[in-house]
């Protein structure tokens, strides 16, 4: 807070120079200065009578490259018994050409492959219960959410992510009109029982990851060269993607350690997507005042510097699906280390137990600019103001009271 160091000479030198130049007309012209020094001071702001529903933190405030300050403000949330009533249930065929049905709401409902829990927990599932004959599709969900986005901080919480052999999930966001020209970011992806999420971008031409980011994930590599080239129509619609270093950030081992918490933000200056166990989910983000920067290094990132993350990325959906064998799965399937066959493994139900998506909540933040005052619906505790403007007000009052 090096403002308030430069507050505070600021103080004394026109305390000193009014007893010098104003004798006893000074007293009333330091009254004056008085007032508004809380004004002045970033750690003494006022609290808005009307807004007292949250609180930010200095820590919650971040920067842009630019210098301008800002906060992620709630948007939207999705969750409780509420959550379904803001997402479509896709049924057409799957586009990854998965053996699967996706269930209109009412039988995903009736069927017991979507549902709330009493305490709230919202579970999506690939059926677990029917036997099937060879090469019948097995039954699952896709849900969209209604509303479209273009830029946010989009943070999940889940306890469980789908996984097994044949097993194909994906938490992700896809833009409206034609693929992939609108863009794609692909939030969790995994297949069969693998141990490291894979973040991926799918978009149009002139879309490429920087392999120098500030990352900590590995991109993923076709015969030993990066996908650095994110145009969905090239490389068999690879897109460019980073692999997560941990061995928890997927299957089996997320899922015993209480699952935890994945955040997207998306804005102009890239697209991040940083990952949490249960047990070291940052406090900003329970307390509901996310600030990324604060977080470390993403474990994937998508520059602005090769990527243009406004005109790439348009008209967002959130969607969450589970399919089966398909165009990752299927065509991994031999080399996964799982038994038989894709097609063989998609017969006894029991294989898909762990097919199953448990979400505590999705919250959606959206980008507020600072400029010196206070905006958007929060208290501002933490604002820090230019020091140039700290000198206009001083400077002000005093001739305020002197003409």
């Amino acid at each position: 807070m090096h403002y308030d160091l430069k507050l505070c000479f600021a103080t004394f030198f026109l305390h000193s120079t009014l007893a010098l130049h104003l004798g006893p007309s000074a007293n009333s012209i330091r009254s004056r200065i008085r007032s508004i020094l809380p004004l002045l001071n970033p750690r003494s702001l006022p609290s808005t009578p009307t807004l007292q529903t949250r609180s930010y933190s200095p820590s919650a405030l971040d920067v842009n490259p630019n210098g301008t300050t800002f906060l992620w403000l709630p948007e939207d949330e999705y969750s409780g018994s509420t959550f379904f009533d803001n997402f479509s249930f896709y049924t057409g065929a799957d586009p990854t050409h998965g053996t699967v049905n996706f269930l209109n709401a009412t039988t995903a409902f009736s069927d017991g492959l979507a549902y709330v829990q009493d305490n709230g927990i919202v579970i999506m599932k690939g059926d677990n219960t029917t036997t099937l004959a060879e090469g019948v599709n097995r039954n699952s969900v896709r849900i969209s959410s209604n509303k479209q986005y273009n830029t946010g901080l989009f943070i999940l919480d889940t306890n469980q992510a789908p996984w097994g052999c044949g097993v194909w999930p994906a938490f992700w966001t896809v833009g409206g009109g034609t693929w992939p020209l609108t863009g794609e970011i692909d939030i969790i992806e995994g297949v069969h029982d693998n141990e490291h999420n894979q973040v991926t971008w799918h978009t149009g031409p002139n879309c490429t990851l920087t392999p120098e980011g500030n990352f900590t994930g590995t991109i993923v590599q076709t015969n030993g060269v990066n996908n650095t080239n994110c145009d969905g129509n090239d490389n068999d619609n690879a897109g460019c993607g980073i692999t997560e270093w941990s061995r928890a950030s997927y299957g089996p081992f997320f899922d015993q350690q209480g699952g935890g918490v994945f955040a997207m933000k998306w804005d102009e200056n890239g697209i991040a997507v940083w990952s949490f166990y249960r047990a070291a989910i940052p406090q900003d983000i329970q307390a509901g005042s996310p600030n990324p920067s604060g977080w470390g290094n993403p474990v994937a990132a998508l520059e602005a510097g090769g990527c243009d993350p406004i005109t790439n990325f348009v008209n967002h959906s959130i969607i969450f699906d589970i399919t089966f064998c398909g165009d990752w799965a299927g065509n991994s399937y031999a080399t996964s280390g799982c038994p038989g066959t894709c097609s063989e493994q998609l017969m006894e139900p029991s294989n898909f137990d762990n097919a199953t998506w448990s979400i505590n909540s999705i919250k959606v933040y959206r980008k507020q600019l600072l400029s010196g005052q206070i905006t958007g619906g929060a208290s501002m505790a933490g604002l820090n103001i230019r020091w140039d403007i700290t000198l206009i007000l001083v400077v002000f009052a005093i001739f305020s009271v002197t003409i």
